[in-house]
């Protein structure tokens, strides 16, 4: 069946910037569709009995959703191996986008947590079309040395002479047609402060700021930061609102995992003053180190440098009398990657009964699997928001709350 072309009838969307058809009761899942399409398709994995996948030709009726896509390299009327990736919904309509991803969250939490939702998922200042958010770019560079994006679900090197999901400033810098022979990859970002830059291969790491509210954040220019220009200003007035104030104690062990250089503990010192105790803690030594810095105002303010499962394994097994109190006392905010915390983590730190914990997710289907785990370890969601950190993409930021039973 590989390479064979269909008609589908698309009903509805899959995690992963997806959509659902069906072919003779088999599941298809189609990229560049809409819910509400008929396509024609062309059918690039049939390896599994119980699905297929397909990548779209052609529209035979369109969606009232779709729109010419905000990225030319991108297009429809590109082959499909010539297709630029990083923009999989950029056919759709930004509104509609939003509604796409409130579904695959909501229904993610129905199915693996048990929980119905009417969560709605919140727009970021910026461009009402959805371009000019991107702070960090990277590009690929190919066997000749040119830089560009991946095409969709492949390694292959796509040339463009545009990068309308990049701020002004990322797209000016960005070495377009320009060449880079031996290297691998380019990275350009443009932090609040200090204008664009590019990273090019094994270039020497440099101390950037970034600034949110009125607060600045030391980093490496090739550490992690936010990409949406306004996220980390988003999430830090989310985590503030997220937290029960009748459950927040300053004195308790307070805790940051995945904590990076220090966004979320500052957003929590921030809101409950300079005798806020916390510890944030991260695997990557140079961040620690800066997130150090960055909340060297509180006291009781540590960064420690320990992979988070161990760490917090390690607490749970360790903790005596005095600390537990304090731990139960706690609020625990956690931001990990897209993979989420897992089991191994949900249980440690279920296993250190903290008073609420705010987790900050950006994939909808390992959060709901988290949720769903917390709550037989004795957590319920009391809180839900979602926010549209990446448009034009399928991705999709949460902040949720979660209280012992």
């Amino acid at each position: 069946m590989q390479g064979r072309e269909l008609e589908l009838e698309v009903t509805n969307v899959a995690h992963g910037g997806i959509s659902v058809a069906r072919h003779d009761g088999r599941v298809v899942f189609v990229s560049d569709a809409i819910p509400g399409e008929t396509v024609i398709a062309r059918v690039t994995e049939d390896s599994k009995k119980s699905f297929w996948r397909a990548e779209t030709l052609s529209v035979v009726e369109p969606s009232e959703f779709r729109q010419p896509h905000i990225w030319s390299a991108a297009s429809i009327d590109r082959a499909p191996e010539n297709r630029a990736g990083g923009a999989e919904f950029g056919h759709i309509r930004i509104a509609h986008q939003r509604e796409l991803k409130r579904q695959v969250l909501v229904d993610s939490l129905k199915r693996m947590a048990g929980i119905e939702s009417d969560v709605i998922v919140e727009a970021l200042p910026g461009n009402e079309d959805g371009t000019g958010w991107r702070t960090r770019v990277r590009l690929q560079v190919d066997d000749r040395g040119r830089p560009g994006p991946f095409a969709a679900r492949s390694h292959r090197v796509i040339d463009v002479d545009d990068l309308p999901l990049a701020t002004d400033g990322v797209e000016s810098a960005a070495p377009l047609g320009e060449t880079f022979p031996g290297e691998e990859h380019i990275d350009v970002l443009e932090p609040s402060t200090g204008g664009a830059r590019l990273i090019i291969g094994r270039q020497k790491p440099m101390t950037i700021r970034e600034r949110v509210g009125d607060r600045d954040f030391q980093l490496s220019d090739g550490g992690f930061w936010q990409v949406h220009r306004y996220a980390a200003e988003t999430l830090t007035a989310a985590v503030q609102d997220a937290i029960d104030e009748a459950l927040f104690d300053p004195r308790a062990s307070n805790l940051d995992l995945y904590g990076g250089v220090g966004l979320l503990a500052a957003a929590v010192g921030d809101r409950f003053g300079g005798t806020t105790r916390i510890t944030t803690v991260e695997s990557d030594s140079a961040a620690t180190e800066y997130a150090g810095e960055n909340l060297a105002e509180w006291v009781g303010a540590a960064a420690v440098t320990a992979r988070v499962e161990r760490w917090v394994t390690s607490l749970a097994a360790t903790a005596g009398p005095g600390e537990r109190a304090r731990l139960r006392a706690a609020t625990v905010v956690l931001d990990p990657p897209r993979a989420g915390a897992g089991k191994e983590v949900v249980s440690a730190i279920a296993a250190l009964e903290p008073a609420q914990l705010i987790y900050v997710a950006c994939d909808p289907v390992a959060l709901s699997r988290d949720v769903a785990l917390l709550a037989e370890r004795g957590y319920d969601l009391a809180q839900l928001r979602a926010f549209d950190l990446f448009p034009n993409t399928h991705h999709v930021e949460a902040v949720a709350r979660l209280v012992r039973s």
